[in-house]
């Protein structure tokens, strides 16, 4: 009986493809602009290997934008996939 609600609760899943990988990377970077905006020191810390290229965010601040990205990623990845887009 439960595997049978169970089977009926899953929902189908969509494989990985490029489109994934583009909503994932806009995601980061919108967070990065987030992250850049909003963060009173965003120098503060170890700086990162071409600091540069990040907008000049320390080490944490990279890793914390990175965070916030990629659970924006992960909601509109099944957001859209759920809607079928992907």
């Amino acid at each position: 009986m439960f595997t049978t609600l169970f089977a009926a609760a899953d929902p189908a899943t969509f494989s990985w493809s490029p489109k994934c990988a583009v909503v994932m990377i806009a995601c980061n970077v919108f967070a990065y602009a987030i992250a850049r905006a909003t963060i009173r020191k965003p120098n503060e810390g170890f700086e990162i290997p071409n600091s540069k290229f990040f907008g000049g965010l320390s080490h944490a601040s990279v890793v914390g934008a990175n965070c916030l990205g990629h659970i924006f990623g992960i909601g509109a990845i099944l957001g859209l996939a759920s809607r079928g887009v992907l």
